[in-house]
């Protein structure tokens, strides 16, 4: 099966002199945040810093702009504010001691003046793009405004390259139309060499986890997945879906009804493809999804009255033993409700199969924002290979879909670095 995620290679920051030129770099800063606007999870945030250290120390000035959140799209709306991101910029580098904010909206004239005043080693953050009502609709009039501020353009957001947003595809095309490089950063990068890795050419045996609640999240890539991979190990919510397919009582479990007949043509799907999919034998259930619910361990048919929460020991074991003898692990969406105590452990116990299977020397690449919470959670994020920054990103990888964002960049040159 033939991958169409990308044309080619794109050419990385790193192939592009910077000195003295503005570059515009498209992040994702599309960070989690509590009640009170705290950042509650900082990583994209820290793993863009290589690309823009890099920019900086080389003579380069950096403008970076993001999305926050789902606001209207008609204005500055304080809570979307980016300015937490900025704060948190300035904590992390020290070459952001000095970044700039620039409030209101990213099209303001001071937003303009403020990006023609950069000098070399200076750098600002644009307010939110979804402020703008383009943005969503790739609008080719507020990319031509966001192009002029700038020499040149790199997409560092994994998160959001599976989208046509303005800044992600017309922008680029607004750059390159002027004549000015569209790189990748470091953070897309190492996205894309794992990615390609895994869908181009993994190595045998090769096992994805696939959980979550629904199945119809996760269609496209259960279908995209049969006679790729080797075995499907199907946990979460959306093993009981295929479980009532198969006639399996499934008592009060979470089940889509009117996925049935997917789940079997899924089922049948990958029997033709010799890929085998292995759903849970036996679930820890309770009577409800609380803090300090009753459990029970149940093997084959779940009791009318229970629900199934997370997967049992003996489908720990069978998926932990699969697991240890794969050389290529993709994983997206968690095999239980493991936000809530005890339902986490079918969940962590898969962590450690996969942990234990990278020391062997196989390549773990965990994405979704669920599943990386739950890695981190487990205190394992450093033992994967790689955790992706995009959870629908990393979801329409594996469903083999075109990054057409990617496709805007330019490519890397056949020989050696260029540097213009």
């Amino acid at each position: 099966m033939s991958c169409t995620l990308f044309a080619m290679k794109p050419r990385m920051i790193d192939q592009l002199d910077v000195a003295g030129r503005r570059v515009f770099v498209r992040a994702d800063f599309n960070v989690p945040q509590d009640d009170a606007g705290k950042i509650t999870d900082d990583r994209r945030i820290r793993l863009t810093l290589p690309t823009i250290e890099s920019i900086l120390n080389r003579g380069g000035s950096v403008i970076l702009a993001t999305h926050l959140g789902r606001p209207e799209g008609i204005g500055h709306e304080a809570e979307f504010s980016v300015a937490p991101v900025a704060e948190r910029l300035r904590e992390l580098s020290p070459l952001l001691r000095g970044l700039r904010l620039i409030a209101g909206r990213a099209t303001d004239e001071a937003a303009a003046q403020a990006a023609a005043a950069l000098k070399p080693g200076e750098s600002l953050l644009l307010e939110n793009l979804r402020f703008e009502k383009g943005e969503k609709k790739g609008d080719a009039v507020l990319a031509a405004t966001l192009a002029q501020y700038a020499d040149a353009y790199c997409n560092d957001a994994f998160g959001a390259s599976h989208r046509t947003d303005a800044s992600m595809f017309a922008l680029p095309m607004a750059f390159r139309a002027q004549g000015h490089p569209c790189v990748a950063g470091k953070l897309l990068e190492r996205e894309i060499r794992y990615l390609k890795g895994v869908v181009d050419s993994p190595a045998k045996p090769f096992v994805a986890i696939v959980g979550g609640a629904k199945v119809s999240d996760k269609l496209i890539a259960l279908r995209n997945l049969c006679g790729r991979v080797d075995t499907i190990l199907v946990g979460g919510a959306m093993a009981y879906t295929f479980l009532k397919a198969l006639g399996t009582p499934v008592g009060r479990s979470l089940v889509q009804d009117k996925m049935l007949d997917e789940a079997r043509a899924i089922l049948q799907f990958a029997k033709e493809r010799s890929t085998k999919i292995e759903l849970p034998v036996d679930h820890v259930c309770g009577e409800a999804l609380v803090l300090g619910t009753p459990t029970r361990i149940v093997v084959g048919a779940i009791p009318d009255e229970l629900m199934g929460l997370d997967i049992g020991p003996a489908t720990v074991e069978r998926f932990s033993t699969i697991l240890k003898a794969a050389k290529t692990i993709v994983w997206n969406g968690p095999v239980g409700a493991f936000e809530i105590a005890p339902f986490h452990e079918g969940t962590f116990q898969l962590v450690k199969a996969v942990v234990e299977s990278t020391k062997h020397g196989a390549t773990s690449v965990a994405g979704g924002g669920d599943t990386a919470a739950a890695v981190e959670a487990a205190g394992a994020a450093s033992h994967f290979s790689h955790i992706s920054t995009g959870g629908g990103a990393s979801l329409e990888m594996l469903e083999g879909k075109e990054f057409v964002c990617l496709n805007a960049l330019d490519p890397a040159p056949v020989i050696g670095y260029s540097k213009t």
